[in-house]
């Protein structure tokens, strides 16, 4: 909990199936991942998109044994596109943000067309393979369990490649402008996925929660002039809160390149709280 609308508010027609909800910031527990894995399963068994964080991995490993002595077949596929770090507080090797929402949005609407386990999974894969995010953070944000910022920023102080949960990132420097801030985020991604020139893509411009959404378009604009300058084309550009981190002001930014494949999927039908197409 605490990264709404992630990821409840995903559920629905050519979505989500089940979403299994933590404390604020605190992996659900393998009973939570077991309950949700039996209440989803129609007989053909259940993907798992996990955020790559050591609670998260571990309990839904725990989660798919104990659902596998019922009977049901439980996978996994493991998102990890924080471009930021390697290895943070909660993950060993990088940490799963925001493009995750692109994972959810392309196996489900492949599971929605009647695809098998493998095929589901396999798509979902790919897009892990494509995708890559960094993030940024103006301010802390406030657990309702401490009641105060989780960590210190100055006045004059922003964090570059913050985790979703608070963990620190790779720099603590003084404000940017937003242009700034973004070709900085955008230039860690690209260089990251190291796409060729005409490739297509998907952005997403991720608020944290605390950031008006006329900010977040103001990073936007500056983040299609750089894909621009890249060479690469933007078949589609998502701009709002997607996945937060309670109250922190900031945003992240995220690159996925796709394929006739993925862009019919993007592009399917999907009828959820938070996403519709």
């Amino acid at each position: 909990s605490g990264h709404e609308p992630a990821h409840a508010g995903y559920l629905g027609e050519g979505m989500l199936d089940g979403a299994a909800a933590g404390n604020v910031f605190t992996s659900p527990i393998a009973d939570e991942f077991e309950a949700m894995i039996r209440g989803t399963d129609a007989g053909e068994g259940v993907l798992c998109v996990v955020k790559n964080y050591e609670g998260d991995v571990m309990n839904f490993d725990t989660a798919a044994e104990m659902a596998e002595m019922e009977g049901v077949e439980a996978r996994q596929v493991v998102v990890d596109d924080d471009v930021a770090v390697e290895d943070s507080l909660y993950t060993s090797g990088r940490r799963g943000v925001a493009g995750t929402i692109l994972v959810h949005k392309c196996a489900g609407a492949k599971a929605a067309q009647g695809a098998d386990l493998d095929e589901v999974a396999r798509v979902a894969e790919k897009v892990v393979d494509n995708v890559g995010t960094m993030g940024t953070a103006l301010t802390s944000c406030v657990t309702p369990e401490k009641g105060e910022p989780t960590f210190d920023l100055g006045e004059d102080e922003i964090e570059l490649g913050i985790g979703i949960h608070g963990e620190p990132g790779v720099e603590r420097t003084e404000v940017m402008s937003a242009d700034e801030i973004t070709e900085t985020l955008t230039d860690r991604v690209l260089e990251d996925l190291a796409l060729d020139d005409g490739q297509e893509v998907v952005t997403i411009v991720n608020g944290m929660g605390g950031t008006p959404l006329m900010e977040l378009y103001v990073v936007n604009r500056k983040l299609q002039e750089l894909m621009g300058e890249h060479g690469l084309e933007t078949w589609d550009a998502w701009v709002g809160d997607y996945m937060t981190s309670l109250d922190m002001m900031g945003c992240s930014v995220t690159v996925c390149a796709v394929d006739d494949e993925l862009k019919e999927l993007l592009a399917a039908p999907a009828d959820t709280p938070a996403l519709k197409r």
